[in-house]
This record gives structure tokens, C-alpha cells and sequence, in this order.
């Protein structure tokens, strides 16, 4: 998908340049550097590794923001996970993870990443979810408590369209704070749409 289409954005002020593009291929992500503080989920080193990987499925995509050849954010988007129930509906695409390293935060990043991966044609094909684990949030650096946290995550994946959903996945049921959202795209069929419906409840720890 990623080889179709790319886009780029660029925040340019006296005192920086800021670069925001994608789908990016693995091979360009290998010549960039990672900032040291884009450690939410990982590692950093591991990080880039993971976005390398996931821009070489042949679903991949990942969004970053840079400043010259320096990784200061990025957005991913995946199939899900095999053992996910989500994995068996065939037009489920998920975004997988987002970061922002904290020194370059409060410059709208996060809102330009998820605006350029979403202005990709690809995405009214796919119904997108995320699930956003709270054990991943920056709430001593964010300032910000647990369910505030979570108000200002449904705030920002609300301007793309994504509606937080209820389910009873476990992996979304295993911590109230957990927030599950899905954004269904222009060219999904009905029949499809009513799969995704019939998912989000499928009775998990009832016998």
C-alpha cells in the first residue's frame, strides 16, 4: 500500500524545520536516526527496528515527523495481531502505536501525523481501530491524570472520524482507562460493517 501514495507536510518556523511524511519505505527509515526519548512502548534502538518491520509488510505503513535526519514522532498502521479476534474480519486495519518524543511536543505532531496518515486514499477501505493501552500513557510528563489523559486521546483521534466503540475484547476490558476507537471508511459494504458489529461483542468469559 505504501508504495501508491505519499505525502508531506512541512512546519517550517525561524528556528526549526520540522518534516511530517508517509508511508515511509523501510529502506529510508533505516538511513534516519531515532530520538532517544521515543522509548513509550520500547526501546528506541527496538523501535525503529519495529517500524522497520512493519514498513516492509505489505499492509505497513508508518508516518513520521523529523527534523533533518532525526525521528521525532511517528504513527503506525498494521493488520492486527494474529491472536486478535480483529484479525478475522479481512478489512480491519489498525493503528498499532503513536508517539511524540516529550521535547517536541505541543506543536501539534500528533494532530499533523494522524491528518497525513488518514488523507491516504487506502484508509476509506478499511474500517481502522486502535486501542489505546493507559500502561503506554506519559502521564508524569504529560501533566495530565489517567482519565484526563484518556479524554484528550478521544479528543485527538476524534478529529479523524475514529468513535470510541464498547467491546468486550479483553485486551480493551483489562483496565477501564483503556480506550477502543474505530473509524469506518467510505468504501466499506454494509455486510462488512455488520461483521465489525457483530465482533465487538462476542461474549468473552461467558460459558
Amino acid at each position: 500500500m505504501s508504495s501508491t501514495y505519499c505525502e508531506v507536510d512541512i512546519i517550517e518556523t525561524p528556528r526549526e524545520k520540522i518534516v511530517v511524511e508517509g508511508p515511509v519505505s523501510a529502506e529510508n527509515l533505516k538511513t534516519l536516526r531515532i530520538n532517544d526519548e521515543l522509548k513509550n512502548f520500547r526501546r528506541p534502538a527496538a523501535q525503529k527496528e519495529a517500524l522497520i518491520e512493519i514498513a516492509d509488510l505489505p499492509e505497513g505503513m508508518i508516518y513520521i515527523a523529523r527534523q533533518f535526519r532525526e525521528i521525532i514522532g511517528y504513527v503506525t498502521f498494521h493488520y492486527p495481531e494474529g491472536y486478535s479476534r480483529w484479525s478475522r474480519h479481512p478489512n480491519i486495519l489498525e493503528l498499532g502505536a503513536i508517539e511524540i518524543s516529550p521535547q517536541w511536543r505541543k506543536r501539534g505532531l500528533a494532530e499533523r501525523l494522524l491528518r497525513e496518515g488518514f488523507s491516504n486514499p487506502v484508509m476509506e477501505d478499511f474500517i481502522v481501530i486502535t486501542t489505546e493501552f493507559c500502561w503506554h500513557w506519559d502521564l508524569e510528563r504529560s501533566g495530565l491524570g489517567l482519565f484526563n489523559y484518556q479524554k484528550m486521546l478521544e479528543k485527538l483521534f476524534g478529529t479523524n472520524d475514529l468513535k470510541r466503540r464498547a467491546t468486550d475484547d479483553p485486551d480493551v476490558t483489562e483496565n477501564p482507562a483503556n480506550v477502543f476507537m474505530a473509524r469506518i471508511g467510505k468504501n466499506i459494504k454494509d455486510k462488512d460493517v455488520k461483521m465489525f458489529e457483530n465482533m465487538l461483542f462476542e461474549g468473552a468469559g461467558i460459558h
